[in-house]
């Protein structure tokens, strides 16, 4: 996201960016908050410090708040010390003085970027061994966030988009997968599988299996034998 008062700024770094990003604009710093609040995927903002109404500071505070994963670079006209140490402690990424530099912005975008596939890849990785470990379990997104420090709702947005699924279908497929092999591997009975992989209720042990895959458990472990 791109926020500024120029417009005509703005114009030019979007057809610059729109090669490579997909990228949306703000003219001031309550439209760009309000972005920030809206559902979306917003990786990176380049955001002025010297806007009508909220100042760039104002601005990445509040964002921050918002999601303090994404990442910012300040825009300064003006190379004041004061203002570059406060976007800093402010939790900014890096800053640059305008008037920009195409191959230098690049860069900075780039490189931040690269940063923030490997930081999601770490959460999700710790979320998979999370779930793997408690799949057994009773274990919500909420109790999951603890593990990563990041909000239930923001996780879960995660969790979706480096998965392509559900943080609840992917802990539900992973049970079906322990409840298979131990269909396969042991002499275990239906209502001591469905116990061992969290269910109470062998019913909905049942009614779930049968719905993913296209059979009852009995039937299952049945046509596994008759196959091998």
């Amino acid at each position: 996201m791109i926020v500024d008062d120029d417009k005509d700024f703005r114009t030019v770094f979007r057809e610059i960016l729109e090669e490579e990003y997909e990228v949306v604009e703000a003219a001031n710093g309550d439209e760009a908050i309000s972005k920030m609040r809206a559902p979306n995927i917003i990786d990176l903002i380049l955001l002025d410090i010297r806007m009508p109404g909220l100042k760039g500071t104002e601005v990445l505070k509040k964002i921050k708040e918002i999601n303090p994963d994404v990442f910012i670079v300040m825009l300064t006209g003006y190379s004041g010390k004061d203002i570059i140490l406060e976007s800093l402690r402010g939790h900014a990424d890096d800053y640059l003085e305008k008037p920009l530099k195409v191959e230098k912005t690049l860069e900075i975008i780039k490189n931040l970027l690269a940063k923030k596939n490997d930081r999601v890849s770490g959460v999700i990785e710790k979320l998979k061994y999370f779930i793997e470990k408690n799949y057994h379990k009773e274990i919500s997104l909420k109790e999951a966030s603890r593990i990563v420090y990041l909000s239930p709702k923001y996780i879960s947005r995660l969790f979706k988009e480096s998965t392509g699924i559900s943080f609840h279908e992917y802990k539900l497929r992973l049970r079906m997968e322990k409840a298979k092999e131990l269909l396969d591997n042991s002499d275990l009975t239906v209502n001591e599988i469905a116990y061992k992989t969290g269910y109470q209720n062998t019913e909905s042990f049942v009614r779930i299996f049968k719905k993913l895959q296209e059979c009852t458990p009995s039937e299952y472990r049945l046509r596994e034998k008759v196959y091998d």
